[in-house]
């Protein structure tokens, strides 16, 4: 029996997984071995695997996340308050399916980007959508997105996505606006999906950072409410990346 016209035709279907296997099979040589069904079943968990790789790329793609994290590779051995339970509980993305958010303060290089984008990595992997915002750049994007027609769809991209993660929260002062941008934005997310945001600032410094009191409780009402928090302290980590460069050069 021919098997190209097989493959042509798999193909043809988009089931590339499956022709790329059976590619595979033809090369074995001890494939006769296998029962039908056993080489059948081989095939159709490749298929469901391609899939799922490819899914999960294209979720990676639209995340754009900063950095290419992931929680397997975080420091646990730099002193600077990790807790083990709390991580562990973080990595399971539980908290993203009850629609909970994630808060993660500390001073500069203490490496909340990497954790941040390691857990937004992870809820890739878990099959949710995740969209990376760097928060001092949002804002201007969305004025100019309300002048040139897409702020509409970009609001809604933000409603649906699984996961928001807000980076360097605070870093840019607000406008009325901007409030009520956000304000927007997390309104439709409310009791439905997660935030997460990254910060130098204290959470008890927000208030004031926010700017309008009245606009400013709306927005910490539903933001930190239903929030984990993780507060890094010490030394920034940057220290600790260039005495290892130096000792190995």
């Amino acid at each position: 029996m021919l098997i190209h016209p097989i493959i042509d035709q798999l193909k043809s279907l988009r089931l590339n997984g499956m022709a790329l296997t059976l590619q595979e099979q033809m090369q074995m040589t001890d494939i006769e071995s296998l029962s039908f069904e056993e080489r059948l079943g081989l095939i159709v968990d490749r298929e469901a695997t391609y899939r799922e790789n490819r899914r999960l790329k294209t979720r990676l793609k639209k995340a754009k996340l900063r950095q290419n994290a992931c929680v397997e590779d975080i420091d646990f051995k730099h002193p600077r308050g990790l807790d083990k339970s709390l991580m562990a509980k973080l990595f399971s993305c539980d908290w993203i399916k009850s629609a909970n958010n994630l808060i993660i303060t500390g001073p500069t290089g203490t490496g909340k980007t990497y954790i941040a984008c390691a857990l937004a990595q992870k809820a890739c992997r878990e099959g949710y959508t995740v969209q990376y915002i760097r928060t001092p750049r949002i804002f201007h994007e969305l004025l100019i997105a309300k002048g040139d027609g897409r702020y509409g769809k970009i609001m809604r991209d933000f409603a649906k996505t699984n996961l928001l993660l807000f980076d360097d929260w605070g870093l840019a002062k607000m406008t009325d606006e901007s409030r009520r941008d956000l304000l927007e934005i997390l309104e439709d997310r409310n009791s439905i999906s997660s935030t997460m945001i990254t910060s130098q600032f204290p959470v008890d410094t927000w208030h004031d950072l926010i700017g309008d009191p009245t606009l400013a409780d709306a927005i910490l009402d539903r933001l930190v409410h239903s929030a984990y928090k993780i507060e890094l302290k010490g030394n920034t980590m940057r220290k600790k990346k260039s005495t290892l460069t130096k000792s190995e050069n």
